[in-house]
C-alpha cells in the first residue's frame, strides 16, 4: 500500500516539475498540480483504506477495557463481602404495613394515594 503512495507521489512531483520547468508553467500552477494530482488524492485514499485497521484498533481497545473493566468487578466483588458492595440505601428495611411511620410525604406507610381524577374508594 505505501509503495503505491509513494509511487504516485513521486509521479505527482514529476508532473509539477515538468508544470515549473515548462515556458508556459508557473509555479503556483505546480503547486497545484502537486497538491490536487498528488497529496490530495493519495491522503484521501490512504485515509479510506486504513479504516479497516483503525476499526479493528478501535474494537481491540473496546474489548481489553471491557476485560479489564470485568476483571476489576470481579476482584472487586470477590475480595468484598455480598452485602457490602451494595450502598446503604438498599439495606435499609422497608416498612411494615402495621407500621404508623410517617415518610417523607407525611403518610404512614400503608396509606395509600389515590390516582389523579379518582375519588378514594372507587365509584
Amino acid at each position: 500500500m505505501w509503495i503505491v503512495a509513494i509511487a504516485w507521489i513521486y509521479v505527482a512531483l514529476m508532473m509539477a516539475l515538468a508544470e515549473a520547468t515548462s515556458p508556459q508553467g508557473t509555479y503556483l500552477g505546480a503547486v497545484i498540480t502537486f497538491v490536487f494530482y498528488g497529496v490530495a488524492p493519495t491522503a484521501l485514499v490512504m485515509y479510506l483504506l486504513g479504516t479497516p485497521g483503525r476499526r479493528r484498533a478501535r474494537r481491540q481497545a473496546e474489548a481489553e477495557a471491557h476485560a479489564r473493566q470485568s476483571v476489576d468487578a470481579a476482584s472487586s466483588a470477590s475480595a468484598t463481602s455480598p452485602g457490602a458492595a451494595l450502598p446503604e440505601a438498599t439495606l435499609t428495611p422497608e416498612p411494615t404495613a402495621d407500621s404508623a411511620q410517617a415518610d417523607a410525604s407525611g403518610l404512614a406507610a400503608g396509606a395509600t394515594v389515590a390516582p389523579v381524577g379518582k375519588e378514594a374508594g372507587g365509584v
